[in-house]
Protein backbone atom coordinates (compact mmCIF):
# COMPACT_ATOMS: atom_id res chain seq x y z
CA UNK A 1 0.00 0.00 0.00
CA UNK A 2 1.65 3.37 -1.22
CA UNK A 3 2.28 5.68 1.99
CA UNK A 4 -0.12 9.02 1.76
CA UNK A 5 1.81 12.20 0.74
CA UNK A 6 2.70 15.43 2.36
CA UNK A 7 2.27 18.43 0.92
CA UNK A 8 4.84 20.19 3.36
CA UNK A 9 7.60 16.97 2.09
CA UNK A 10 6.38 17.84 -1.37
CA UNK A 11 6.86 21.56 -0.98
CA UNK A 12 10.32 21.00 0.61
CA UNK A 13 11.62 18.96 -1.98
CA UNK A 14 10.46 21.57 -4.83
CA UNK A 15 12.38 24.21 -2.82
CA UNK A 16 15.23 22.39 -2.17
CA UNK A 17 15.46 21.34 -5.63
CA UNK A 18 15.18 24.93 -6.74
CA UNK A 19 18.42 25.48 -4.27
CA UNK A 20 20.51 22.94 -5.48
CA UNK A 21 19.73 23.42 -8.96
CA UNK A 22 20.42 27.06 -8.51
CA UNK A 23 24.01 26.48 -6.76
CA UNK A 24 24.99 23.48 -8.76
CA UNK A 25 23.36 23.51 -12.00
CA UNK A 26 20.81 20.40 -13.34
CA UNK A 27 23.65 17.67 -12.92
CA UNK A 28 22.98 17.75 -9.02
CA UNK A 29 21.94 14.61 -7.91
CA UNK A 30 19.17 13.23 -6.53
CA UNK A 31 20.44 12.66 -3.33
CA UNK A 32 21.78 16.12 -3.17
CA UNK A 33 17.76 17.45 -2.87
CA UNK A 34 16.55 14.36 -0.79
CA UNK A 35 19.11 15.47 1.98
CA UNK A 36 18.58 19.34 1.22
CA UNK A 37 15.02 18.62 1.53
CA UNK A 38 15.00 16.65 4.69
CA UNK A 39 13.90 13.62 3.09
CA UNK A 40 15.40 9.97 1.98
CA UNK A 41 16.23 10.15 -2.28
CA UNK A 42 13.42 7.37 -1.89
CA UNK A 43 10.55 9.32 -0.31
CA UNK A 44 11.73 11.98 -3.12
CA UNK A 45 10.83 9.45 -5.48
CA UNK A 46 7.32 9.20 -3.63
CA UNK A 47 6.67 12.51 -5.14
CA UNK A 48 8.23 12.56 -8.14
CA UNK A 49 8.23 9.72 -10.89
CA UNK A 50 11.93 10.56 -11.92
CA UNK A 51 14.45 13.45 -11.93
CA UNK A 52 13.12 14.18 -15.34
CA UNK A 53 9.36 14.52 -13.59
CA UNK A 54 10.90 16.89 -10.57
CA UNK A 55 12.08 18.92 -13.09
CA UNK A 56 9.64 19.27 -15.34
CA UNK A 57 7.30 19.87 -12.46
CA UNK A 58 9.27 22.61 -10.70
CA UNK A 59 10.07 24.79 -13.73
CA UNK A 60 6.35 24.57 -14.46
CA UNK A 61 5.73 26.38 -10.37
CA UNK A 62 8.40 28.71 -11.04
CA UNK A 63 7.10 29.82 -14.48
CA UNK A 64 3.68 30.36 -12.29
CA UNK A 65 4.61 31.57 -9.49
CA UNK A 66 6.90 34.31 -11.60
CA UNK A 67 3.93 34.66 -13.77
CA UNK A 68 1.43 35.76 -11.10
CA UNK A 69 4.07 37.79 -9.63
CA UNK A 70 4.50 39.93 -12.17
CA UNK A 71 0.69 40.06 -13.08
CA UNK A 72 -0.38 40.56 -9.29
CA UNK A 73 -2.51 43.45 -8.83
CA UNK A 74 -2.26 44.86 -13.02
CA UNK A 75 -4.60 47.91 -12.78
CA UNK A 76 -6.96 48.57 -15.78
CA UNK A 77 -5.32 51.07 -17.69
CA UNK A 78 -3.27 51.80 -20.82
CA UNK A 79 -0.65 49.26 -22.31
CA UNK A 80 1.96 51.07 -21.24
CA UNK A 81 0.71 51.47 -16.92
CA UNK A 82 0.06 47.46 -17.63
CA UNK A 83 3.67 46.88 -18.97
CA UNK A 84 5.41 49.18 -16.58
CA UNK A 85 3.51 47.50 -13.82
CA UNK A 86 4.47 43.76 -14.85
CA UNK A 87 8.26 44.81 -15.61
CA UNK A 88 8.28 46.41 -11.77
CA UNK A 89 6.47 43.01 -10.48
CA UNK A 90 8.67 41.02 -12.51
CA UNK A 91 12.02 43.02 -11.22
CA UNK A 92 10.95 42.33 -7.78
CA UNK A 93 10.25 38.74 -7.67
CA UNK A 94 13.35 38.10 -9.39
CA UNK A 95 15.39 40.13 -7.67
CA UNK A 96 13.70 38.72 -4.13
CA UNK A 97 13.68 35.20 -5.41
CA UNK A 98 17.99 34.94 -7.15
CA UNK A 99 17.34 31.44 -6.48
CA UNK A 100 14.41 30.47 -8.26
CA UNK A 101 15.68 33.24 -11.00
CA UNK A 102 18.85 30.87 -11.62
CA UNK A 103 16.84 27.21 -11.37
CA UNK A 104 14.77 28.97 -13.67
CA UNK A 105 16.77 29.91 -16.50
CA UNK A 106 18.57 26.28 -16.53
CA UNK A 107 15.36 24.47 -16.59
CA UNK A 108 14.07 27.23 -19.49
CA UNK A 109 16.88 25.77 -21.36
CA UNK A 110 16.92 21.76 -20.42
CA UNK A 111 16.99 19.18 -22.91
CA UNK A 112 14.55 17.48 -20.04
CA UNK A 113 12.12 20.10 -20.19
CA UNK A 114 9.28 18.56 -22.59
CA UNK A 115 7.83 20.16 -25.57
CA UNK A 116 4.14 19.37 -23.45
CA UNK A 117 5.69 21.29 -20.57
CA UNK A 118 6.75 24.17 -22.19
CA UNK A 119 3.44 24.46 -24.04
CA UNK A 120 2.00 24.68 -19.98
CA UNK A 121 4.04 26.94 -19.42
CA UNK A 122 3.50 29.31 -22.27
CA UNK A 123 -0.61 28.92 -21.17
CA UNK A 124 0.82 30.39 -17.99
CA UNK A 125 2.06 33.45 -19.40
CA UNK A 126 -0.44 34.09 -21.13
CA UNK A 127 -1.34 37.10 -19.51
CA UNK A 128 2.03 38.53 -19.78
CA UNK A 129 1.94 37.60 -23.59
CA UNK A 130 -1.14 39.79 -23.94
CA UNK A 131 -0.26 42.55 -22.09
CA UNK A 132 3.42 42.70 -24.24
CA UNK A 133 1.13 42.16 -27.53
CA UNK A 134 -0.55 45.04 -26.55
CA UNK A 135 2.41 47.13 -25.91
CA UNK A 136 3.47 46.45 -29.21
CA UNK A 137 0.89 46.90 -31.21
CA UNK A 138 1.93 50.35 -32.59
CA UNK A 139 4.90 50.12 -31.66
CA UNK A 140 8.35 49.80 -34.18
CA UNK A 141 8.71 45.77 -33.74
CA UNK A 142 4.80 45.14 -34.07
CA UNK A 143 5.68 43.26 -37.14
CA UNK A 144 8.35 41.37 -35.69
CA UNK A 145 8.07 37.85 -35.00
CA UNK A 146 6.37 37.36 -31.36
CA UNK A 147 9.47 35.31 -30.19
CA UNK A 148 11.92 37.68 -30.96
CA UNK A 149 10.50 40.12 -29.33
CA UNK A 150 10.06 38.63 -26.21
CA UNK A 151 13.94 37.27 -26.61
CA UNK A 152 14.62 40.54 -26.64
CA UNK A 153 12.59 41.84 -24.00
CA UNK A 154 14.08 39.13 -21.47
CA UNK A 155 17.38 39.64 -22.60
CA UNK A 156 16.84 43.20 -21.61
CA UNK A 157 14.85 41.75 -18.02
CA UNK A 158 17.99 40.08 -17.16
CA UNK A 159 20.37 42.57 -17.72
CA UNK A 160 18.39 45.11 -15.58
CA UNK A 161 17.94 42.17 -13.26
CA UNK A 162 21.62 42.03 -12.33
CA UNK A 163 22.00 45.50 -12.43
CA UNK A 164 19.60 45.78 -9.58
CA UNK A 165 21.28 43.04 -7.78
CA UNK A 166 24.73 44.70 -8.16
CA UNK A 167 23.37 47.51 -6.76
CA UNK A 168 20.61 47.20 -5.07
CA UNK A 169 20.44 51.19 -3.48
CA UNK A 170 19.77 52.30 -6.63
CA UNK A 171 17.16 49.50 -7.68
CA UNK A 172 14.53 51.79 -8.33
CA UNK A 173 16.51 53.94 -10.99
CA UNK A 174 17.21 50.73 -12.85
CA UNK A 175 13.93 49.15 -12.77
CA UNK A 176 12.93 52.90 -14.22
CA UNK A 177 16.02 52.96 -16.77
CA UNK A 178 15.30 49.26 -18.01
CA UNK A 179 11.49 50.26 -18.66
CA UNK A 180 12.21 53.13 -20.80
CA UNK A 181 14.68 51.06 -22.96
CA UNK A 182 12.13 48.29 -23.22
CA UNK A 183 9.55 50.92 -23.91
CA UNK A 184 11.65 52.77 -26.64
CA UNK A 185 11.85 49.57 -28.28
CA UNK A 186 8.14 48.38 -28.45
CA UNK A 187 5.86 50.80 -27.23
Amino acid sequence: MPRPRSDDKRAAITAAATRIIAAQGLGAATAAIAKEAGVSNGSLFTYFDTKADLLNQLYLELKGEMGAAALGGAPAADARTQMLHMWSRWMDWATANPHKRRALAQLQVSDEITASTHESASRTMAGMREIMERSRANGPMRDAPATLVFALCNALAEATIDYIIGDPDRADEHTRSGFDALWRMIG
